[in-house]
């Protein structure tokens, strides 16, 4: 791959404000297991290696197992290895990250108000908005995995 620009040198400020949306995300309600599996999934959709190959060592290092991380792109057919809370935040990163189909949907959104607090599904969707814009910069700038 070409060698692009690094933002992060070329616009420190930006990925100042880029670390204070995680410095928020690392101390919300939701699981650090459920916000990788948010991370891997949304990089997966935007074909982010980089972020995939981060987001999933993240994931073992707090517990998550090899075989949920494998199955977390088919997980509507691997549904006996996740919560009907975890389905549920899936659907959010899926529908959030194409946004341009059809949005978060109806159905989705009052499952999620079913198990989460307003509050918490705020971090959910701040969660996913935060990722896919860590994928956009990975993926147009070919950040490479290290």
């Amino acid at each position: 791959m070409e060698k692009r620009i690094n933002i992060n040198q070329v616009e420190p400020q930006a990925y100042k404000a880029m670390y204070a949306l995680e410095g928020y995300l690392a101390n919300i309600d939701i699981s650090k297991t459920l916000k990788e599996l948010i991370k891997i999934r949304a990089s997966q959709i935007n074909n982010c290696a980089y972020c995939i190959d981060m987001h999933t060592k993240d994931a073992l290092k707090y517990g998550e197992t090899n075989q949920r991380i494998f199955l977390v792109s088919a997980w509507r057919e691997a549904t006996k290895f996740f919560t009907e809370e975890e389905q549920t935040v899936l659907a959010m990163t899926e529908e959030i990250t194409l946004i341009h189909q059809n949005g978060l949907s109806k159905d989705t959104y009052q499952k999620a108000a079913g198990f989460f607090t307003e509050t918490q599904i705020a971090q959910i969707i701040m969660a996913i908005v935060t990722i896919n814009a860590w994928n956009r910069i990975a993926v147009s700038t070919h950040q490479e995995i290290e």
